[in-house]
């Protein structure tokens, strides 16, 4: 602690029910799962892409496939994921400061 009073920082013993520090964590949590789904989105596509390339009807176009769906499920976490990156720049950049004088 004598360190961190040397600093001009001062530590509150509450500081973990701060709700500044609950929705930064909730939205980088956010922003992770999103982050993941899109991952998962991705490879089911490219997984899709592979068992096409490898089937011997692959010249068979079929118009109600689910790569739409995939594609659509990705666009709107995208745009989530986005939006959430910019709340969580928002609340960093207007965070009240920490540091004590």
């Amino acid at each position: 602690m004598a360190s961190a009073a040397a600093d001009n920082f001062v530590a509150r013993p509450d500081e973990g029910n701060d709700p500044y520090n609950l929705i930064v964590t909730d939205l980088v949590a956010l922003i992770g799962h999103i982050q993941a789904s899109l991952r998962l989105i991705e490879s089911a596509i490219e997984r899709e892409a592979l068992l096409a390339e490898h089937d011997p009807a692959s010249n068979i176009f079929v118009l109600d496939d689910i790569t739409p769906r995939y594609i659509g499920a990705s666009t709107a976490l995208k745009a989530c994921d986005t939006g959430l990156g910019i709340a969580l720049r928002l609340l960093d950049s207007t965070a009240p400061a920490r540091v004590l004088n």
